[in-house]
């Protein structure tokens, strides 16, 4: 999508790399960080919620602090290996297969309507005619990036190293349909607590590393060992602060 912090991609494109994602749920869980508190709380405050919908909500890492509201939560993805973990962890939540330019939900059924980690594989405009339809009158749009710190230098070649595309990029704004008004952003600097195995896990959980050969994923794993373990020499085990830098957007209906 134009502009985005995110990887760019053509309709095409954009689909054969979230195709990526269909499988691995438990791994992605497993090695994904979560989100700050405080993204929701600047997204929600003074707001009247009663039902939320989180979509392309994966396993459940946003969800959660949707549920914590209690709110009534329904979570919508594409995949249903993705979907399995977050019942399991959420029992309590509606799950349903499907994606944002397509929800089966009813219209105006929903205040708040999130999308964390996944707008960039949707299409903007279709996707926000759907949400617009099934957000209430004056409901929220609150569109979430989770991402390295890459301001933090060592962070900054830990990323390419890793191909991780959800990097900030200064004056980065979504696009969003006419539907939507006063788009406006929030910043959270937060650390995730992590080892270098961690991080080894982690690339893994890339839809680069996921659409790659068996050649380039060991280039990669190579690469990453030597960093981690040889250039900032760090033990195998060792709790490492990985920065964050977690970008909320919230635009009204």
């Amino acid at each position: 999508m134009a502009g985005t912090g995110g990887p760019v991609f053509d309709s095409t494109r954009r689909t054969e790399m979230a195709n990526a994602f269909q499988a691995g749920g438990k791994h992605y869980d497993d090695v994904r960080p979560s989100y700050p508190l405080a993204s929701l709380e600047w997204l929600s405050a003074g707001a009247d919620i009663r039902d939320a919908l989180d979509v392309g909500a994966g396993t459940g890492k946003y969800t959660q602090l949707l549920t914590g509201r209690g709110w009534a939560v329904t979570a919508v993805d594409p995949s249903t290996d993705m979907l399995e973990q977050l019942r399991h962890k959420l029992p309590q939540v509606q799950a349903l297969v499907g994606r944002a330019e397509d929800l089966n939900l009813p219209a105006d059924s929903v205040d708040v309507a999130v999308v964390a980690q996944a707008w960039h594989w949707c299409d903007p405009l279709l996707a926000s005619t759907e949400l617009a339809r099934v957000l209430r009158p004056g409901g929220i749009l609150g569109l979430i990036w989770n991402q390295l710190d890459v301001s933090v230098p060592w962070v900054h070649r830990l990323a390419r190293i890793m191909h991780a595309g959800d990097v900030h990029k200064p004056g980065f704004r979504p696009d969003v349909g006419p539907e939507f008004h006063d788009l406006q952003s929030h910043a959270t600097l937060w650390m995730q607590v992590a080892t270098p195995e961690d991080l080894l896990e982690l690339v893994k959980s890339r839809s680069y590393y996921l659409k790659a050969n068996d050649t380039i994923r060991a280039k990669v794993q190579g690469n990453l060992r030597w960093y981690l373990f040889e250039h900032l020499g760090h033990a195998p085990g060792e709790e490492l602060e990985l920065p964050y830098f977690t970008q909320t957007w919230r635009a009204r209906v």
